[in-house]
């Protein structure tokens, strides 16, 4: 309803205007640039500590990790597909042995 509203519209238009240049002003100014990237940087290195610290935590308390997790999950697919395979072998044989 109020986008279809010819005031609302053209503000709305207005914002997203206002918001282009600034966003192309911060953009183009170096030391902005240069304050996002260390920021990014900084906030990459606290979460990699983050996860390290975590990953101690549950090992010390002898919890799993999403990747222990996975480990085990891949070792259970892998091992049913074995099954899966002497399944069809242990079926093979036996119809060849009732022949």
């Amino acid at each position: 309803m109020l986008k279809e509203n010819p005031v609302f519209k053209r503000m709305f238009e207005l914002g997203e205007e206002q918001a282009g240049k600034l966003a192309q002003q911060l953009l183009s100014n170096e030391k902005f640039v240069a304050t996002m990237q260390t920021v990014v940087g900084n906030s990459l290195k606290a979460k990699g500590m983050l996860d390290k610290n975590i990953r101690m935590a549950l090992a010390a308390m002898n919890l799993p990790s999403v990747a222990d997790v996975e480990s085990l999950k891949k070792k259970l697919d892998d091992l049913e597909e074995i099954i899966q395979r002497l399944e069809a072998c242990v079926t093979k044989l036996s119809d060849e042995g009732g022949r």
